[in-house]
């Protein structure tokens, strides 16, 4: 006898989101919603006090995106996947000083994140503290480099870390978290450099598919043979 499907939780509470922003944060579940399950998802927000929502929206539905806007959600995001198989035998880099990252590079790692990441979402969204979300990327570059991500790779200028990115493995799929390059060393084809040595490590890992998610203007993943596979608005 097939044991009946469990129906899905319409939102899930977002503990460190709540605890570090100091609002009740949490992540609708569905990426479809009809008037049914969006009545659902709000009265599930009113019960528990939810204060911000993240709902990641089907890009051909258009029901519900008017239902989010119907109910007075933002468009925080327009989220933009792109990947790209792995070669399994890369060419090798050259020039450049690019290292793994280590413990001591931790302060300098922070300094270019408290100010690299700010056209993400939660700067877009006024209701977030903008000295709060500076700190998030300084602590999300932290995790990384501590164990966060399976690994974080360094660009060297003038003698200090000035570019990062953090690479993480799920299953067979490798992916970028992390892209920053501290105003001053924009334009010297680091950020490119970095995406080159995260798909090395990527062979190196035996992944077949290499992901990046963003929502920049993607030219730099463009050059280095991303391609879009999918497109998704995210609103509060």
């Amino acid at each position: 006898m097939k044991l009946a499907e469990q129906p899905q939780v319409i939102c899930t509470y977002l503990d460190w989101d709540s605890e570090f922003f100091g609002h009740r944060i949490a992540r609708a579940n569905p990426t479809r919603l009809d008037h049914l399950s969006m009545n659902e998802l709000m009265s599930w927000c009113s019960e528990n006090r939810i204060e911000c929502v993240y709902l990641l929206a089907e890009p051909d539905d258009p029901q519900t995106l008017h239902l989010a806007e119907t109910n007075e959600f933002l468009l925080a995001d327009v989220r933009l996947s792109f990947e790209q198989a792995v070669d399994q035998s890369p060419p090798p880099l050259t020039g450049g000083v690019l290292r793994l990252a280590s413990e001591e590079d931790l302060d300098a790692l922070r300094a270019v994140a408290r100010t690299v990441h700010r056209d993400t979402r939660f700067y877009f969204d006024q209701h977030f503290d903008r000295a709060k979300c500076d700190r998030l990327y300084e602590t999300w570059i932290e995790k990384s480099l501590r164990g966060y991500a399976q690994a974080v790779f360094v660009a060297e200028a003038d003698g200090k870390p000035v570019a990062y990115v953090t690479c993480h493995l799920r299953g067979d799929e490798a992916q970028i978290g992390l892209l920053g390059v501290a105003d001053g060393y924009r334009g010297a084809s680091l950020g490119s450099t970095l995406v080159r040595q995260f798909l090395i490590w990527a062979a190196q890992e035996s992944a077949k598919r290499a992901v990046v998610i963003t929502a920049v203007v993607p030219a730099l993943w463009f050059c280095d043979g991303f391609l879009p596979a999918l497109v998704s608005p995210l609103v509060y």
